[in-house]
């Protein structure tokens, strides 16, 4: 759909939409989803080097992956301020960084600024490579059934296999919550690839659905949930940082604050009673404001449907007995994830 339909399209239109992400959210939480996920970027990074240099870039360690193994990382600048996350896997003879299509560029950027007298070749493969999600308690059920085999595998390790004389790479996500997998694969064989799945019995899903996914798990988006002013220990994403490793951009200032034991905000869940307020509304307390929604959707809870939100809150202001307002809604925080939007976990 264009963004002028997008916009402008009428409350029918809008319920439906919202319809249809629901019931995909269900054949994700309960069955098996299948989604082409076109918005992820790829480069390699070969080159004597590419460890060492790597290593000295982003916040989580590279320099003991094992061949098959990857990490989740932030970049940061010298301020301690995220510039963007990533994903980096040790494929053998390079290394390769999965991230997202809209930060691709600016990450490009940033790397090509660093590599001075370093062996270290950067390569965008977006253009080469398709990549396939697919997720739900009965994932492992439909792959068997397409006839993609492979032993058991761990967070975030990869196994290359041959699927009908095919190459192809599975990646096992960190996903929180639900069991998933990305399949990588050449962009003429993706279609060939979701239409074996889909006969497998895997359910096609769309954005909004893998979106209600995303909020359902707590799962901060960089550009949205995380900015460029915010430091890594605000976000909560503590699997993206390594305490042992050595010296990287913005160290010090992650350092700095691990040593003083805790940040002034932290990222987080609410439970919403009345209207979802808008993405950026202020959070108050007794009048004071003590945080800011980042992200809202209306999840399917056992007794109907249930807004929420994610968003940073002041430490302070982590008290049960305290009343947050966003808007005309008023707000409740809690665990994350959504625990109610995954009767079958």
């Amino acid at each position: 759909m264009n963004s002028y339909a997008t916009i402008h399209q009428g409350p029918d239109s809008a319920a439906c939409e919202n319809d249809t992400a629901v019931r995909e959210f269900a054949s994700l939480v309960s069955g098996c989803g299948l989604v082409r996920l076109s918005t992820r970027s790829k480069i390699s990074l070969s080159g004597k080097d590419r460890v060492r240099w790597l290593n000295g870039m982003i916040t989580n360690k590279v320099r003991d992956l094992a061949p098959g193994q990857g990490i989740y990382a932030f970049v940061l600048n010298a301020q301690g301020h995220i510039l963007g996350d990533l994903y980096a896997y040790n494929r053998g003879e390079s290394l390769v960084i999965d991230t997202d299509q809209s930060q691709s560029e600016k990450l490009l950027e940033i790397f090509r600024r660093y590599i001075i007298m370093d062996a270290v070749t950067l390569a965008n493969l977006s253009d080469e490579c398709a990549t396939i999600g697919i997720a739900g308690p009965k994932v492992r059920e439909v792959l068997r059934a397409a006839g993609i085999t492979f032993e058991k595998l761990g967070s975030l390790q990869s196994v290359d296999i041959a699927w009908q004389g095919l190459p192809l790479s599975v990646v096992r996500s960190d996903h929180p919550v639900i069991e998933s997998y990305e399949i990588w694969s050449t962009p003429e064989h993706a279609s060939v690839l979701s239409e074996a799945l889909a006969n497998s019995g895997a359910s096609s899903v769309g954005p909004a659905a893998i979106e209600l996914l995303r909020i359902a798990c707590g799962i901060p988006r960089y550009g949205q949930d995380i900015r460029e002013r915010d430091l890594p220990q605000e976000t909560e994403q503590l699997r993206a940082l390594n305490f042992e490793k050595g010296c990287y951009i913005g160290q010090e200032i992650v350092e700095r604050i691990r040593s003083r034991g805790k940040v002034h905000r932290k990222f987080t869940g609410f439970e919403v009673m009345g209207p979802a307020p808008l993405r950026g509304a202020k959070i108050q307390c007794q009048g004071k404001e003590v945080g800011e929604v980042t992200s809202t959707a209306s999840l399917p809870f056992p007794g109907g449907t249930q807004p929420v939100a994610l968003g940073y809150i002041r430490r302070e202001a982590v008290v049960a007995e305290q009343s947050l307002e966003a808007g005309q809604a008023r707000l409740r925080i809690t665990e994350l994830p959504f625990t109610a939007a995954f009767p079958n976990r």
